[in-house]
């Protein structure tokens, strides 16, 4: 379901359970990072029982049905699958209870005897760890002094369920206080006021968890430049007509943008990355992610996939395309995945400049702002003049962990000169 999805809410099942099928019927739908997606059946058959109902939050992996197809290769594959899942759900009991007697049997002594120094000292947690201790309401704190047996100190997913079957042990544990002058978080109850209470929709939350696991996990810096897109301007706006009439497309900034940081991407290949614990993927595709603004006022990021290697024609079809799609919320599993570098276009909000959060796993996201005419001081055969152009700030947040100032500096910079060297005399 993509690279960071770890869980799916159940919509609705669109069978009941003793119900036939075909092949390709809809069984269900699945909303997921933001897209609702439809569940087609593998084969023909039956169903026999559903694990889970509409409204359940499943992880990705877990069996959510069980299903009696007619193909005889079918049915030997879903009897074992049947098979495991009743040894799971069989398990599940005796763990419980074999976790509710470890817990009681935690002394208070051990809970004492807990301090600062007993934290395992690599914190860095994977999606998949953070999305189990979401699951049982484990705060990175607790998570932290869990004992840690993978390469360099780190966490594994054994671990942590070897901690949750002994009861959570460090649940309730306090860090003994070793200096009396180190800082500690103020417990401040802060009056939030009266008014209107909205509730957040199932998208708000899910892009408030990834922002905040965003800002968790990378350390951000932002560079600047401004750029003179005078030139682009200029031609854009001589072509547009031209360019909708030859290839029935609109031309808007975006394909433009794209075209010119698919460029410096290729430039310096380290920026479009991520990070798996102490290495560093640098990723053979460059897809572009363009932060786009739903209807309803979220915000999705749709991607253009192998940006570099499409000529104007066919970044304008894919950017129109995906606009399109994102006004009428019809935006499929495939068009919001894989992205290796995302850019934010704020200047269509009126923005100035913006400081974007990453968009993870990737370790860069470049912010676009406002296109405003301003008097500025150029280089002319005549000497220095002052003259209208039409300018642009460019704001690049980093992941300072693999993403130094000089790279981070260095690329921007490339991204606004590829603005400002743009061919005037460019045939559509």
């Amino acid at each position: 379901m993509g690279e960071s999805i770890t869980e799916g809410t159940i919509i609705n099942w669109l069978i009941s359970e003793g119900d036939s099928f075909e092949e390709g019927d809809i069984l269900l739908e699945v909303a997921t990072d933001k897209v609702d997606n439809e569940v087609p059946a593998p084969a023909s058959g039956t169903l026999v029982k559903t694990l889970f109902q509409a409204k359940d939050v499943v992880p990705v992996g877990d069996v959510i049905a069980v299903l009696e197809v007619s193909e005889e290769q079918k049915l030997n594959s879903n009897s074992k699958l049947k098979s495991k899942t009743q040894n799971k759900l069989e398990k599940l009991r005796p763990v419980q209870k074999h976790s509710i007697s470890k817990k009681a049997s935690v002394s208070n002594s051990a809970l004492n005897s807990f301090s600062i120094s007993d934290s395992n000292s690599n914190t860095f947690f994977s999606p998949l760890i953070i999305s189990i201790a979401k699951e049982h309401h484990i705060s990175f704190e607790e998570l932290a002094r869990i004992p840690a047996t993978g390469n360099e100190g780190r966490l594994r997913k054994s671990d942590l369920f070897q901690y949750i079957e002994d009861g959570r042990p460090y649940k309730f544990a306090q860090p003994v206080q070793q200096d009396p002058t180190a800082y500690r978080i103020p417990q401040l109850s802060f009056d939030k006021g009266k008014g209107k209470i909205i509730e957040m929709d199932r998208m708000r939350q899910m892009i408030a968890d990834h922002m905040v696991y965003s800002k968790h996990t990378s350390p951000h810096v932002t560079a600047y430049v401004e750029a003179d897109m005078t030139n682009m301007v200029n031609w854009r706006n001589a072509n547009k007509k031209a360019f909708q009439e030859k290839y029935g497309e609109r031309l808007t900034f975006t394909p433009l943008f794209v075209e010119a940081v698919a460029k410096a991407v290729k430039d310096f290949p380290n920026i479009n990355a991520s990070v798996d614990g102490n290495h560093i993927i640098v990723k053979e595709h460059i897809n572009i992610g363009m932060a786009t603004a739903l209807p309803s006022g979220n915000l999705i990021v749709p991607v253009v996939k192998n940006a570099d290697t499409k000529d104007l024609k066919a970044l304008a079809t894919n950017v129109n395309e995906l606009a399109a799609k994102a006004r009428d919320n019809k935006l499929g599993g495939d068009d919001i995945k894989g992205s290796t570098f995302t850019i934010s276009n704020v200047g269509t909000f009126g923005s100035v400049m913006g400081t974007p959060i990453i968009n993870q796993p990737e370790v860069a996201i470049l912010a676009l702002g406002i296109i405003k005419k301003r008097p500025e001081v150029i280089e002319t055969e005549s000497g220095d003049e002052i003259a209208i152009r039409s300018m642009m700030y460019l704001s690049l947040s980093f992941d300072h962990r693999v993403v130094d100032g000089f790279l981070g500096g260095s690329f921007v910079r490339r991204v606004a000169d590829y603005f400002e060297q743009f061919d005037i005399n460019r045939d559509i």
